[in-house]
């Protein structure tokens, strides 16, 4: 990689991280106030249109956009056959949404989620009219430009959701809010990458797509599936309050994924592509993400795993309590989710989208097998650690192997985790202790976490000058 790409990758990734850190405090102090505001119910009934629109914009555009990051040539050529693929792919995914809504309420135990399902649902078709313009803003780093965009979705967002809120709306508020955002997100990216939506159809370009596309829509539905069979599982065997609970657990486990896997996501994808022939800067590469990932992740999922008693409490409430006891075991899921979407990324880079679905099958397959069982002996806690489970025993050693077989040596990986992971062992020790002299509250928390902070940054401080030259 030259030094003008590394200075670009460098760049990217700190507005990438600036971006993700306003929006995800953002979320954070949003999701405070209306956990206080709305109830366990209301949640669960989101969580129902959630899953309906995770659904959707996983199958939408048919995985034909990500083509403009890694495509040889000049992007704007595809960009018209990509637009109408993405944009009837996803009137169509709409309409039969919109029929099929109460049906797939009652299936999963919440009948009165059909509205909010119609409503939440037609951000589908926003995301495929803007699709080019997303993955145009990634594959050139224009990282400032979804700063801007993604500050003012969530301004207009929280305003919309908080004030419907507190007006008595329940579940309403959450999809008006989070489709007038997207509404306008999208408007105002396609106005700063200077990509609106432009029409038009090339037979062998649409082929050649599509060739690319499909497996990786598989693939995506596959993660889809992965991560919200949970949700059909708790509702279906558990009921709305559970699911309730449940997301709140999950939202919370997301947050290391939503911080750091994301902000290195939006660079990783064009990075390995612009690597792709080159099987020793690829390793280099692979490696330096690997260590930047570690050092934020692993710490994180250690103080959510073992203070999600007092976090819950704290942050939400008492009355979401209940959380806590799957949250402890989603830190794991966590963690290995990380891990994974950058081995994802790495072998989408290289043209392996085959080789992703099959794994993400493999995955979904398992936890077909294990999450019904865990909802069954265990509620929402038994869900939780059947899914841990099957990340570490399954997802992980897979996806290990699928990266080792594109020539990187998976020794080289695990020099950058010895530093991360000798830090996180101590402040396991140490959070041990403080949970036997503690009761789990507010000052747990501040005192759990302060002292993490002293006990690891011994361990990691020396990777500071290798972090600052990543690329």
């Amino acid at each position: 990689m030259t030094t003008k790409e590394s200075s670009k990758v460098r760049r990217a990734l700190g507005l990438s991280l600036l971006n993700t850190v306003v929006g995800r405090l953002g979320t954070f102090l949003t999701g405070i106030v209306l956990a206080r505001l709305l109830a366990p119910e209301d949640f669960g009934v989101y969580a129902v249109a959630l899953v309906a629109l995770t659904a959707m914009l996983s199958l939408n555009e048919l995985g034909v956009s990500i083509a403009i990051v890694r495509w040889p040539g000049d992007p704007k050529r595809i960009a018209p056959t990509v637009t109408t693929i993405s944009v009837l792919s996803s009137v169509l995914l709409y309409a039969a949404c919109f029929v099929t809504a109460p049906v797939f309420s009652a299936a999963m135990g919440a009948p009165e989620a059909t509205g909010v399902v119609r409503l939440l649902c037609a951000t589908v078709v926003v995301d495929g009219i803007t699709a080019a313009a997303v993955q145009l803003a990634n594959r050139e780093f224009k990282q400032g430009s979804r700063l801007v965009v993604d500050s003012l979705n969530l301004v207009l967002t929280t305003a919309v959701t908080v004030g419907m809120a507190v007006a008595g709306n329940g579940a309403w508020s959450l999809a008006v809010g989070q489709l007038t955002g997207n509404v306008l997100s999208g408007v105002m990216l396609c106005y700063l990458v200077r990509m609106w939506p432009r029409f038009g159809f090339d037979r062998s370009l649409a082929r050649e797509l599509l060739v690319f596309g499909l497996p990786l829509a598989g693939g995506s539905l596959l993660v889809f599936a992965m991560l919200n069979i949970h949700y059909i599982v708790t509702g279906r065997m558990l009921g709305a309050i559970a699911l309730g609970f449940f997301l709140q657990a999950f939202n919370l486990s997301s947050w290391p994924v939503n911080m750091f896997s994301m902000v290195v996501r939006r660079v990783s994808l064009p990075a390995f592509a612009a690597l792709q022939d080159d099987r020793e800067a690829r390793e280099a590469t692979f490696a330096r993400f690997t260590s930047l990932l570690a050092v934020f992740t692993l710490p994180v999922c250690v103080l959510l795993g073992l203070l999600a008693l007092p976090l819950v409490s704290t942050l939400y409430g008492h009355k979401w309590a209940a959380s806590a006891a799957a949250l402890q075991w989603l830190a794991v899921l966590a963690l290995v989710r990380v891990a994974c979407e950058l081995a994802y990324d790495y072998l989408v880079a290289l043209g392996r989208s085959r080789t992703t679905m099959w794994l993400q099958g493999g995955w979904l397959a398992a936890l077909a097998v294990a999450l019904p069982v865990g909802a069954h002996f265990g509620g929402i806690e038994g869900v939780a650690v059947a899914h841990a489970a099957v990340a570490l025993l399954v997802a992980l050693p897979a996806f290990a192997v699928a990266v080792g077989r594109t020539g990187v040596h998976l020794a080289s990986l695990v020099r950058p985790l010895v530093r991360p992971v000798l830090g996180s062992a101590a402040m396991v020790a140490v959070l041990l202790l403080l949970r036997l002299a503690f009761a789990p509250s507010a000052l747990l928390l501040v005192v759990g976490g302060l002292a993490c902070a002293l006990v690891y940054a011994p361990f990691v401080w020396p990777l500071r000058a290798e972090l600052r030259h990543l690329g």
